[in-house]
């Protein structure tokens, strides 16, 4: 097995290859595209942003898009339209994702995700906790001051690829035969880019042609790539499916909503340990090894990328076959069971696994949930 851009922590190749043989699930199908060459911004740039297909902006400019200033203008009220709910729901996302609180995927929508979210937060804030995005809530979460959304301009890098047609869902012969688990477009791309949902990306955009270089498009402008601080202890909170990541004086550094083992093919008990660290990891799929899949294809080897099983990340815990990876697709983070293993948003996961080492503690707590929340 290979890793790319890897941090293997004194895990050997073959210990890391075993326990990504053993965890994922099937890949959720859709779309994919391959990690583009540096961005070349359009004169003037709206934003500075590094090379990385998942980086966000490090200098936020205010839209110049009606749309995008109407979500940065959206407050908090009782008797909201169903379009200004959307945007104060949009904007309390990307504030939440800058509090280091992450709602997962930025979709303008109501659900257990934001619940979650709100509710770190008001732990967070002293305030009183019952997870409802009310005034107060949205008050403080508005002082901020930062604008929620901003302007980006697609560039030749961003269309050039290589993508690819589709994502062969559940055929991991067709996976194996694939030279990359890439994005299918600069749409996709661009929508994980800034955390987003592919849907709210082209809604609003309308009309944007996203595989031409030049056009500008509004995007939430979320959180930070780097959290504040190492990570010495990550709490897995198998009941509320949230992932919590606390720093050595003990104060949490960020929360993420993440994908739970079912009752059938359960998450792990008690404590245990990071052991390494794989960005942009190989999967193998061996149905000798695996609860799920035919049992007769034999060991495959999926190529990394976005839409890999595993996703862009793989953080190996010393609980064997067992770790904390990222998702093809973000909507599912949160809402579906996995096959036993911890899954985050591609975006969670790279700042979680950016912030621990070998020897961080793992912790799962909370008894199983069957993870049929709507988030």
């Amino acid at each position: 097995m290979t890793v790319r851009n890897s941090t293997l922590g004194g895990l050997s190749l073959g210990m890391l290859a075993l326990a990504l043989t053993a965890c994922s699930e099937p890949p959720p199908g859709g779309k994919a595209e391959a990690p583009p060459p540096p961005a070349q911004a359009a004169q003037p740039p709206p934003v500075n942003v590094s090379t990385s297909p998942l980086a966000i902006p490090s200098l936020v400019q205010p839209s110049a898009s009606p749309i995008g200033q109407a979500i940065d203008k959206a407050a908090w009220g009782e008797n909201l339209s169903p379009d200004q709910t959307r945007q104060m729901l949009i904007r309390a996302q990307v504030l939440l994702s800058r509090a280091y609180i992450s709602p997962g995927v930025i979709d303008g929508k109501d659900g257990d995700n934001l619940k979650d979210a709100v509710r770190h937060f008001e732990e967070q804030q002293g305030l009183p906790v019952d997870g409802k995005l009310d005034k107060a809530v949205f008050d403080r979460l508005a002082a901020d001051g930062g604008p929620a959304m901003t302007d980006y301009v697609i560039t030749d890098a961003d269309v050039k690829g290589p993508f690819v047609e589709a994502i062969p869902k559940d055929d991991y012969r067709a996976l194996a035969k694939l030279e990359r688990l890439a994005f299918t477009g600069p749409r996709e791309m661009l929508a994980e880019r800034f955390h987003m949902d592919e849907d709210l990306l082209v809604a609003l955009n309308p009309g944007a042609n996203f595989g031409q270089a030049g056009t500008r498009i509004v995007v939430a402008a979320p959180m930070p790539e780097k959290l504040p601080a190492p990570v010495t202890l990550v709490e897995v909170d198998k009941k509320a499916r949230q992932v919590r990541a606390y720093a050595a004086d003990g104060k949490m550094l960020a929360s993420y909503p993440a994908t739970i083992g079912s009752s059938e093919m359960p998450t792990p008990a008690g404590q245990w340990e990071v052991t390494a660290v794989a960005f942009d990891p190989v999967w193998t799929y061996d149905p000798s090894k695996l609860n799920f899949g035919d049992k007769t294809l034999g060991k495959l080897t999926i190529k990394p990328g976005p839409n890999n099983p595993v996703g862009a990340v793989w953080i190996d815990l010393s609980k064997d076959t067992y770790g904390i990876h990222g998702a093809a697709d973000p909507k599912l983070v949160g809402k579906a069971a996995s096959h036993g293993c911890v899954r985050l948003t591609n975006w969670d996961a790279r700042q979680l696994a950016s912030a621990v080492g070998k020897g961080t503690k793992v912790t799962f707590v909370g008894e199983g949930a069957d993870a049929t929340g709507t988030a």
